[in-house]
């Protein structure tokens, strides 16, 4: 049976939904630790088991550790960033009096890590949530960078950031990762992902901290994220329990009309070796507005069930999408389709 993964979020955050959820297939959650921490998951990690016991489900708890992705800091709120207009970029390490004094200037402010800020330059494209938004910087002023919007969006807090054609190598965990891992067992997590995996020794630097806090038994999954990983694959392979497949930066770090192809190549390596695998990121992007996914979407996931994936998951489409306990519906129906006939079609 196909895994089914949703993500916690917003949307999700109440006993009525998450429990219409797993009546509609879903068999898993995955909480983001990007955006807060176990100890803050508290109530909604209570509300997930006790929505699992009114379904009858056994559910499987991922949790997605910060590793060494990239992010921008948080926001007071959501920006509005529209084509050709500008924004100010400042390392979000300064002290309080700079912010200050940069939020009087008026324009929309972005908080990025301080290891981003340092490698900036004018001409650099920066890429922000999945690609979704693209920035062009254009010059240094008094303590931060000027940037061109060149493809708008709406911009929470969080999100992804990658310049294009550059790398950055921040630690493998952050502080704030090896504070989570010791509370794993006892939030009755099942699994860990580790995002951003970019060789062999990431993958042991985690298995060695989950050992040492008690949680050496937990399901170790590597994200496949840049380019990077994908040259590792076969040494990361033997180091991990599982592979996810996460599209999102995956598809900023090369051409996108590349990425199908890399998917079927990593799917392959899986299969090869018997590594179980999951693909995520924009499975039913289009559902975080709309009560019904295009044909393309479910095209997607039934291709990537005849593939041979052992779990799909929804992300935005969950946690911050209107339509949670549908994008369930259709992920799971989809993929019980696929699954029905995967070995009719692989003859």
């Amino acid at each position: 049976m196909i895994d089914i993964y949703g993500t916690l979020g917003p949307s999700c955050a109440s006993e009525e939904t998450l429990t219409e959820m797993f009546l509609a297939g879903m068999t898993g959650l995955r909480l983001n630790l990007s955006h807060q921490s176990l100890h803050e998951s508290t109530r909604e990690l209570a509300l997930f088991r006790t929505a699992a016991q009114k379904a009858g489900v056994r559910p499987r708890l991922l949790v997605d550790l910060q590793g060494p992705e990239l992010r921008i800091g948080f926001l007071k709120a959501p920006l509005i960033l529209c084509e050709d207009d500008s924004v100010k970029i400042y390392d979000e390490g300064i002290a309080e009096e700079e912010r200050l004094k940069l939020r009087m200037g008026g324009r929309r402010l972005i908080p990025v890590p301080g290891a981003v800020f340092a490698v900036l330059r004018e001409g650099m494209e920066i890429l922000l949530d999945d690609g979704r938004i693209l920035l062009k910087v254009q010059g240094a002023e008094d303590g931060y960078f000027t940037a061109r919007i060149l493809r708008g969006g709406l911009l929470a807090g969080r999100k992804s950031i990658k310049i294009v054609d550059v790398d950055i190598q921040p630690p493998t965990m952050t502080a704030m990762d090896l504070r989570n891992i010791r509370d794993l067992t006892a939030c009755g997590v099942t699994g860990v992902m580790q995002p951003f995996v970019r060789s062999r020794e990431d993958l042991l630097e985690v298995r060695r901290a989950l050992r040492e806090n008690g949680a050496g038994s937990l399901q170790l999954v590597a994200k496949i994220e840049n380019r990077a990983g994908l040259l590792q694959l076969e040494d990361l392979l033997p180091a991990c329990d599982a592979i996810c497949i996460a599209r999102g930066d995956l598809g900023n770090d090369m051409d996108l009309w590349q990425l199908p192809g890399v998917q079927k190549q990593i799917a392959a390596a899986c299969k090869k070796t018997g590594r179980y695998f999951m693909v995520a990121t924009q499975m039913l992007d289009s559902m975080e507005n709309r009560a019904v996914p295009t044909r393309a979407e479910v095209n997607d996931i039934f291709n990537t069930v005849l593939d041979g994936a052992g779990g799909v998951m929804a992300t935005g489409e969950t946690a911050v999408g209107k339509y949670p306990v549908d994008v369930i519906r259709y992920l799971a129906r989809t993929a019980a389709e696929g699954e029905r006939l995967r070995d009719i079609y692989l003859q």
